[in-house]
């Protein structure tokens, strides 16, 4: 059901309002002044269109709180614990009085983050780029330089070994038929799990023969396993639990009838869709994950454009689809667009695309924003540490394509916070100079002035 618009709040001799309470120079308030509230209000009204049931939690709350979660890198259950303890954090989703308890479930979160989808996602980025806009941040005049490079985000999961998957392959269809009620010939629960164990010590011990004969025993556990459950199909009633028995038993046959080598591996069950990628690093030299865009202005490092990439494109078959997000977030086309090397080839012709190590027709400009490419790198780096790049816990594509863009509007918040705090700590500066410079004239003034009894 569509949410219902918050009540007038009535003064309270009991209650203070939180205007009162907190200071209004804080830099949560200015932001929460920059930011159109009402947007959500009116556009995430699409996402309910029942009109029975209860009402949805007021957009505010859910955008602040996503707001928060991106900027200070928090779980959502860390998030709501922390609204309650915060003042600041209630005024900026929108609170008129404390309130000393949750606002909703952390679990409401998943929900409206299935609700919105990417593209109100993206609505959360824009609102974040027009804030930016607002309070001096980014010119508008840059948002016509953009530089855009690709990441890896990586997803919550271990890291794959095939003994492993194929150990939680059969300990999950063992559970399934438990479930079931269907009666297995034998589930290997002694077995397999030492055995596994035993796989990673040969591999320590470079004793690599013994370890791929011990490998090969546990598939052919985790193959029997498989093949008794689905002998027996037919003894569990048509339903939803029978299609998941089934997408589970495809799964593990995919998982052990895959190459050594090869595109469309398995490297994780709860995350099939999961990509093996290599960027060349040395200290990581392949992560899983899903391959992410990501377009920040030249100047200023805010971000204009986050997209998670499925499959691990070329990057150079990603900026068009780069630079049509940055228009459609933005309402103006890049002119000029600086990339690396891993573009070459990319096919665009409507933005001039500066490619690092290029030196022909270049003007003294143009190369000085070629000089600034690597500036999107440290970007990159704050997105994971200070923000939640590093890792995605949501799930599925539809999980990384939101998560990423989220990721995006965190780091677009950080420096517009840091901006307002050093405005304001630069205007205290300012005013305590002036009240100096002040009082030291009056007292050279009185010092100057002749004596009464003179």
């Amino acid at each position: 059901m569509k949410h219902r618009d918050r009540p007038l709040e009535q003064d309270d001799l009991l209650r203070p309002r939180l205007v009162d309470l907190i200071d209004m120079r804080h830099e949560l308030v200015k932001l929460a002044a920059l930011i159109d509230w009402e947007f959500f209000e009116r556009e995430w009204a699409g996402f309910f269109p029942s009109g029975t049931g209860r009402p949805a939690t007021p957009p505010r709350l859910v955008a602040g709180l996503m707001y928060l979660q991106h900027l200070h890198r928090l779980s959502d259950e860390a998030v709501v614990e922390r609204w309650v303890e915060n003042p600041y954090f209630q005024h900026f989703a929108g609170e008129v009085f404390f309130q000393h308890q949750p606002p909703i479930h952390p679990s409401s979160l998943s929900r409206w983050r299935d609700r919105i989808g990417d593209e109100g996602a993206e609505w959360l980025l824009t609102k974040t780029i027009e804030a930016g806009r607002s309070s001096g941040v980014v010119d508008d005049d840059s948002l016509s330089r953009v530089s855009i490079d690709t990441t890896v985000m990586e997803k919550n999961t271990a890291y794959p070994t095939d003994a492993r998957l194929y150990e939680k392959a059969r300990a999950k269809i063992v559970a399934l038929a438990q479930e079931a009620g269907v009666q297995l010939r034998q589930t290997y629960a002694r077995k397999a799990p030492l055995l596994a164990a035993q796989v990673g010590r040969y591999a320590h011990a470079r004793q690599f023969k013994r370890m791929r004969k011990a490998l090969r025993t546990l598939k052919g556990y985790t193959g029997r396993v498989m093949r008794d459950l689905r002998r027996q199909i037919d003894l569990i009633p048509p339903g939803t639990f029978r299609e998941t028995v089934l997408d589970t038993l495809i799964l593990v046959s995919r998982l052990l009838h895959q190459a050594p080598r090869g595109g469309g591996k398995i490297y994780a069950l709860h995350e099939p869709a999961v990509d093996c990628i290599s960027k060349g690093k040395a200290r990581v030299r392949y992560e899983f994950g899903t391959k992410v865009s990501i377009a920040t202005t030249i100047n200023e490092g805010f971000v204009v454009g986050m997209r998670a990439l499925p499959g691990n494109p070329y990057d150079g078959h990603t900026l068009a689809e780069a630079l049509e997000q940055v228009e459609i977030l933005t309402e103006q086309r890049p002119t000029i667009a600086v990339v690396d090397r891993g573009y070459r080839g990319h096919g665009v012709e409507t933005t001039r695309v500066l490619i690092s190590g290029s030196r022909r027709g270049l003007t003294p400009s143009l190369k000085a924003l070629l000089r600034r490419r690597s500036a999107i790198e440290p970007e990159i780096g704050h997105m994971k540490t200070d923000g939640r790049l590093a890792r995605c816990p949501l799930k599925g594509t539809r999980g990384d394509a939101i998560f990423a863009v989220l990721c995006g509007c965190g780091h677009n918040i950080r420096k517009i916070l840091n901006h307002l705090r050093y405005l304001l700590a630069y205007l205290l500066a300012a005013i305590t100079t002036t009240l100096s410079a002040t009082v030291i004239i009056r007292g050279e003034n009185q010092r100057s002035r002749p004596s009464a009894a003179a």
